[in-house]
């Protein structure tokens, strides 16, 4: 006897297994295709007295709310039946509440240690997470049931999440040696053929579906699974035709009708992604991704749009004045020089969205906030943080933006069929490539991953991407696949980069691709890359505990005013990690030291240090300039304060000062710029701001722009006299 037909014997020998059988029935039906019927069904279960079966009809008829009371009233009166649990857990995990779903699945081991349903419901709810865990409490539910037809699919499914179609073929045959119906099994491999499909566009029918549709005719299920994968493979569009052909199969698949106003979005097709979200948020299909997506498409109207004849920039109007002349002109500049070194032309214009709020871009990017990106990139479309969106000094938005247009090349280039190691690696080193202080420097996560050998083999490197095994496995895979792409470039040459570009659009694996243009197996290729690593971080690996002991001593000294102890200490350890520029480095504490003592030529070579090494703290960087004009350089320091537009144009001396700085070495066009940002951040003193914009317009003969900025200088203040007189000049030209 089953552990449900053990927990309802009360109910009676006879009135069980009819009872009982019914359950079955109606989800035979639904797997069979037979909707009206199986609605006639669960209308019949939801009629049952019983709690349990009425629960289970309410879920299937859609009433979520009446089966949630039911399985509610199960529960309290099967107290030990750990099965009403695992289903109720089911319940909460397909209406959004994973909270909820965990607790219920692990009340149910509490019960019954040994449940198998339950340890399968913590893998799916693991497996929406992308989390390490989900294989092994796949696995764990696998063992506790071997007929448990949906725990081998689950491992198929993360398998080729994992690109690891082999082992995704060999788990989904295994279900279907239990079940030769298991949809789930026929749809991963389904997937998979049409995954490494040489076409452009993979034809929608194969073998796999055909074998589906003669078990299920509307089961497009298996159509949304395959959109989840191209999706997740950055192949939007093929992912939207997908979940369009599953939703021709069956229209109210509110999940997959939800996937496609999600993708939609990401492709900036706004307007059907609103109707497609909106059908489901009307069907009551109210989840985090669908609500949150409908209200950022309500904040659109906030943002303005302008368009050049290959980009399109989106910016919130609150700050597209000050930002348009700086992400325009930069993405210009991407944009040229990405065609001279990836030897091609975009087949479409470029669309850059930044997004001041972070959880807006979140909402963005996944339909949910919380993401830890910067960035992100759909095809020809770029989503991106503001500036003003981040801590002043913790946003390189330029070095986003060259890492993010990196990929728009590199994905058209291969028809989004590319290894995520690669392109990120790729994205990353062109950052660093476009100016040397720009992308991200030597971390402690990944000093941690070198010191304890966590680094993945380069054949392997997706996975740390994917489902990574501990927390800052993300962050370390970044760091590692830009390595491995600045180690082929030293050893090999840039031109090896692109042969590995064309390499992957013809669909080669990562071993095939370095052996093809490298003439290495993966093996001896991590053998070299690691020694070559190794000597590179040795020093700063080495001595990092030394260093961070060392750090805390030297501010500790800097707050006790012991100076020469500071700058004794600090030289000692500086060079131990001289990437480290965030708050708190050694350069800062050095140059805070030795101005203290009044040598500011060594507080201005410690911070020239900072600026060049990446630091980034507005302070600091402004703090650099202000000592190399006291010293005589105004280049330097103009060139010092230029670089913070890159970091963060959200302040209104930087633009004063470089303006100022920009005039007086006969740059107008530059302050021009500057002193325009400078008038969008509205100043308290918009009188003298309008009139330096039109002193630098003037000088140019900009004669109609420059009355316009004049008057505006002297509407703010009718006496302003350098105004009047610019006013008069102007007037006798």
């Amino acid at each position: 006897m089953t552990r449900l037909g053990s927990a309802l014997f009360v109910f009676g020998l006879i009135a069980l297994p009819l009872a009982s059988q019914t359950v079955e029935e109606c989800r035979g039906l639904k797997h069979h295709g037979k909707l009206p019927e199986a609605q006639n069904c669960f209308v019949r279960l939801a009629a049952s007295s019983n709690n349990y079966f009425r629960a289970e009809g309410l879920w299937g008829l859609e009433r979520f709310q009446e089966a949630n009371d039911a399985f509610r009233d199960a529960a309290k009166q099967f107290p030990k039946n750990a099965d009403y649990r695992v289903r109720w857990g089911r319940l909460f995990l397909e209406r959004f509440n994973k909270d909820e779903a965990r607790g219920l699945f692990q009340e149910a081991l509490e019960i019954d240690k040994n449940n198998a349903g339950a340890q399968f419901g913590l893998a799916l709810v693991s497996a929406q997470d992308f989390g390490k865990g989900a294989v092994d409490l796949a696995e764990k539910a696998a063992g506790l049931d071997p007929k448990l037809v949906e725990a081998r699919e689950l491992l198929a499914y993360l398998a080729l999440e994992d690109d690891n179609p082999k082992r995704a073929a060999e788990q989904a045959d295994l279900a279907l040696q239990i079940s030769n119906e298991a949809l789930d099994a026929l749809a991963i491999h389904a997937a998979i053929d049409w995954l490494t499909d040489k076409a452009d566009t993979p034809p929608i029918q194969n073998a796999w579906m055909d074998k589906i549709l003669k078990i299920n005719p509307v089961y497009g299920e298996a159509y949304s699974t395959a959109g989840h994968f191209f999706v997740i493979n950055r192949r939007y569009p093929e992912g939207i035709m997908f979940y369009r052909k599953a939703l021709e199969l069956n229209p109210r698949l509110w999940e997959a009708r939800a996937e496609l106003g999600v993708n939609l979005m990401r492709l900036g097709q706004e307007g059907e992604a609103r109707q497609q979200l909106e059908q489901c948020y009307n069907a009551n299909y109210k989840s985090y991704e669908t609500v949150n997506s409908l209200r950022l498409l309500d904040k659109y109207s906030g943002f303005t749009t302008f368009k050049t004849d290959n980009t399109i920039v989106v910016l919130d109007k609150k700050e597209a004045e000050l930002l348009r002349p700086y992400v325009e002109s930069e993405l210009k500049r991407i944009i040229a020089t990405y065609e001279k070194k990836y030897q091609m032309k975009l087949n479409a214009p470029v669309q850059v969205e930044v997004y001041p709020d972070h959880e807006d871009f979140a909402v963005r990017t996944m339909g949910m906030p919380g993401l830890g990106a910067l960035g992100v990139t759909f095809g020809h479309v770029v989503a991106m943080d503001s500036p003003s969106g981040r801590p002043p000094g913790s946003f390189h938005w330029a070095s986003t933006l060259w890492h993010e247009m990196s990929h728009v090349f590199v994905l058209q280039a291969t028809d989004s069929r590319v290894p995520r190691w690669f392109t990120e690696g790729l994205a990353v080193y062109e950052e660093t490539a476009a100016a040397p202080d720009w992308g991200d420097r030597l971390d402690p996560q990944a000093i941690d991953a070198i010191k304890t050998k966590k680094l993945l083999p380069v054949a392997e490197l997706d996975r740390g991407f994917i489902r990574p095994s501990y927390p800052s496995q993300v962050i370390v895979s970044y760091f590692q696949g830009g390595k491995i792409c600045s180690f082929i470039a030293e050893k090999w040459g840039y031109s090896k980069l692109l042969d590995m570009v064309h390499s992957f659009a013809k669909l080669e694996t990562t071993p095939e691709a370095i052996k093809n243009n490298l003439g290495l197996s993966p093996e001896e290729f991590d053998k070299q890359f690691f020694a070559w690593l190794d000597t590179q971080t040795k020093t700063t690996v080495d001595h990092f505990e030394e260093w961070r002991k060392q750090i805390k001593v030297i501010s500790d000294d800097l707050r006790a005013k012991k100076y020469d102890d500071v700058i004794r200490e600090g030289n000692a350890i500086r060079d131990y990690y001289t990437d480290y520029v965030e708050p708190g480095s050694v350069y800062e504490f050095l140059a805070d030291a030795y101005e203290a003592k009044g040598d500011k030529a060594a507080a201005k070579k410690e911070l020239e240090k900072y600026n060049e090494v990446g630091g980034r703290s507005p302070l600091l960087v402004e703090r650099l300039a202000k000592l190399q004009q006291e010293a005589g350089e105004p280049k330097k320091a103009a060139a010092t304060l230029d670089r913070l537009n890159y970091i963060y144009p959200e302040d209104q001396e930087l633009h004063k000062q470089l303006g100022d700085l920009w005039l007086a070495q006969d740059n107008p066009q530059g302050a021009i710029r500057e002193y325009r940002a400078l008038v969008a951040l509205k100043p308290l003193d918009q009188a003298t701001a309008h009139y330096q914009l039109a002193s630098a317009l003037n000088k140019v003969n900009r004669v109609n722009e420059a009355r316009d900025e004049v008057l505006l200088s002297l509407e703010a203040a009718p006496g302003f006299k350098p105004a009047q007189k610019l006013l008069l000049e102007i007037s006798n030209k």
